[in-house]
């Protein structure tokens, strides 16, 4: 089989003035903060994968909202061979319960001010402050 693109699906959880995000424990981004998420499953919509995704990593529970945005991620290594490769949908989770808990392939979970966030406070994924700002946008 020829090697595809993985499809992904991110949790993009706002509660008041934070961002739910979790630190990565595997590569890619091991080490840095970044939306809970990963695979979708065969027959699995990208808003359920999300919210799924989201509890395995946090045991914080959410519903889907809308689709944000779709971002391409291509790493490499140093002789330009690609690594990784994945479409990542970013979803809207309206959150229902649960306090953040580091479950799963995360080493941690938490609420995070947008304006650490904005400041770049913490070593982040790309593109987590691009989210943030399309988020805010939808819930005006």
């Amino acid at each position: 089989m020829a090697d595809v693109p993985k499809l992904a699906a991110l949790a993009v959880v706002v509660r008041g003035n934070e961002l739910l995000l979790v630190r990565r424990r595997n590569e890619p981004d091991a080490g840095l903060w970044g939306l809970p998420g990963g695979h979708v499953d065969w027959g699995e919509s990208i808003g359920v994968a999300a919210c799924r995704e989201l509890f395995e990593e946090t045991t914080v529970k959410a519903t889907p909202g809308r689709s944000l945005i779709g971002l391409d991620t291509i790493i490499s290594d140093e002789a330009g061979n690609t690594q990784f490769h994945y479409y990542m949908v970013a979803v809207e989770c309206i959150y229902m319960t649960g306090e953040p808990t580091a479950r799963d392939d995360v080493f941690d979970a938490n609420w995070i001010s947008h304006d650490d966030i904005r400041g770049q406070q913490l070593p982040l994924s790309e593109d987590v402050d691009t989210v943030l700002n399309l988020a805010l946008q939808v819930r005006r």
